[in-house]
């Protein structure tokens, strides 16, 4: 059975108002719950328990990192068998790695790196390459499409 099958019309609703329009108020569970005509408790409930079936990844804020001074840049990188393993904890242990993904392809792991400045992110990007001798391809954004992707839960 599928995770969405397990969901009735207040999960979906629900999803879809927190997708976007999560209240910014110092009660959002309340704020939810009303406009669900649920309890506080129940919506707050609800979302745990999305949570812990891996329906809901993560709750919390979307940055324009551009916007705040950021840098980011794709990486990929061709990491040999024997040192995949510690590539990827040492690339998942920064702070800046926003995904991180590995494929079947030559280049057989990409990742997103963010960092205060552009010397920052490329600072970074030499300290996993001492650490891991693994050559890592830098690949700055030339122009930034941003989408937004909304996953419409309700019929």
């Amino acid at each position: 059975m599928a995770q969405t099958e397990t969901m009735d019309i207040i999960d979906r609703k629900l999803l879809d108002i927190i997708q976007t329009a999560f209240p910014l108020v110092p009660r959002p569970y309340e704020a939810l719950g009303k406009e669900l005509g649920i309890s506080e408790e129940e919506a707050l409930s609800r979302v745990k328990a999305m949570k812990e079936k891996k329906i809901i990844r993560r709750l919390g804020a979307n940055f324009q990192s551009a916007k705040l001074g950021f840098r980011s840049t794709l990486c990929g990188a061709h990491v040999p068998e024997d040192k995949l393993e510690n590539f990827i904890a040492e690339v998942n242990a920064l702070p800046g790695v926003t995904h991180n993904y590995l494929r079947n392809h030559e280049f057989n792991v990409w990742f997103t790196l963010i960092g205060p400045s552009w010397d920052s992110v490329c600072d970074t990007l030499k300290d996993i390459e001492e650490r891991t001798g693994v050559t890592v391809m830098n690949l700055p954004a030339e122009k930034l499409f941003k989408i937004r992707v909304d996953f419409q839960m309700e019929e």
